[in-house]
């Protein structure tokens, strides 16, 4: 692909985007408290004074207003994309004829942010969090046809899976969430991943995937400007608003992006989110076996997610953070290979990212051992 186009669609996407959340936060965090916003100090909380949590909607906005705009840049036609960089323009149409399933996107990901706001305010029960993150899940799946390319004949179970791997994702970033600028950053990190793997050539022959990729960037471009403001210590939180809002696009961008063309020797591509987005994954997984082990329900709060875990080890909270943020990344690279590798490579590939969370988790189970043991 042209450097210039995507030295545009980058600037263009990012930069507007991680503005509007910078700003969007001093208003934002002025307004937490009277809109009921604040998260408490607690047994199992890591931080030690009440802190605003309207991050959500700031991500939200930030990603909302820049679409908008965009929309009507692109709606009017002439009147201002003549003023656009010529490697852009020949994309616009194809850009036009995607509105509609973008905006369809944004209403269903603006819903689970008004569902975590109402979390956030109120406390929901897990059960009532999980149907209406199910329901909203069934329904775009079903509705648009935005499924996993898992090659499976029965629809019924592709669409299944789908709406798990929506509702995985919004959880598992939800739990990510737990100490200064773990879930935003390891989404922004993923975020990047999956743009640049649908932007390399050589993964469908239909070429780099423009629009996909620059919702990713503006996504980016939002958590960015969020973290800013989130990064140790952090002055807001995002949320469950902010958490479901981001695991959701997150997902959903997974499903209406295409990794593999279906050619025999070309399969594996299907694997790249799972690699990309291995991180809060394994923390979710890690956290559930955790508790149930424990003989505790898995959706009751706690400190044994992968951030603490690295705490417990020794590490100072912005270094498990960074390490986090190593380890996405690390796992990142290894989902870029997949298209550059044949099948006995992808699964090298993949083992590289099992062994690599797998070292961690000897390291995690070592510190508790002797967490437990101490008490």
């Amino acid at each position: 692909m042209h450097s210039e186009l995507i030295f545009w669609l980058v600037t263009l996407a990012i930069v507007p985007s991680a503005f509007v959340a910078w700003l969007a936060v001093f208003f934002v965090r002025r307004k937490a408290i009277s809109w009921g916003l604040v998260d408490q100090p607690g047994e199992r909380k890591v931080h030690e004074t009440p802190t605003p949590m309207g991050g959500g909607i700031v991500i939200w906005f930030a990603v909302i207003l820049p679409m908008l705009l965009g929309t009507i840049v692109v709606l009017l036609n002439g009147s201002i994309t003549g003023y656009l960089p010529d490697s852009i323009r020949p994309y616009l149409s194809g850009v036009e004829e995607q509105l509609g399933e973008l905006w369809i996107l944004l209403s269903a990901g603006s819903l689970m942010m008004i569902l975590g706001l109402v979390d956030d305010r109120k406390g929901l029960s897990w059960k009532t969090r999980l149907l209406i993150q199910f329901a909203v899940a069934i329904a775009i799946v079903s509705w648009q046809g935005w499924t996993l390319t898992a090659f499976i004949p029965y629809r019924i179970i592709t669409i299944l899976i789908s709406a798990f791997w929506i509702v995985a994702l919004i959880n598992s970033f939800n739990m990510l969430d737990n100490m200064d600028g773990a879930s935003a950053g390891v989404a922004a990190i993923a975020s990047t991943f999956l743009a640049v793997y649908v932007l390399l050539p050589g993964a469908i022959p239909e070429g780099p995937q423009i629009f996909i990729a620059g919702f990713l960037f503006v996504f980016v471009g939002a958590l960015t400007g969020f973290l800013i403001h989130n990064r140790p210590p952090a002055s807001i939180f995002m949320g469950d608003a902010g958490s479901y809002f981001v695991g959701f696009c997150i997902a959903v961008t997974t499903l209406l992006a295409t990794y593999t063309d279906a050619r025999a020797e070309n399969w594996h591509g299907i694997l790249a989110p799972l690699c990309i987005l291995a991180v809060p994954l394994y923390d979710m997984v890690t956290v559930i076996l955790i508790r149930l082990r424990e003989g505790r329900s898995p959706f009751q709060a706690d400190k044994c997610h992968f951030s603490h875990r690295l705490v417990e080890l020794g590490f100072s909270k912005p270094r498990a953070v960074l390490t986090m943020y190593l380890t996405t990344a690390t796992c990142g690279l290894a989902g870029l290979l997949l298209q550059l590798v044949s099948g006995q490579g992808a699964i090298i590939v993949v083992l590289v990212v099992m062994f690599t969370l797998l070292i961690v988790a000897i390291l995690e189970s070592t510190a508790r051992r002797q967490v437990n043991s101490d008490k």
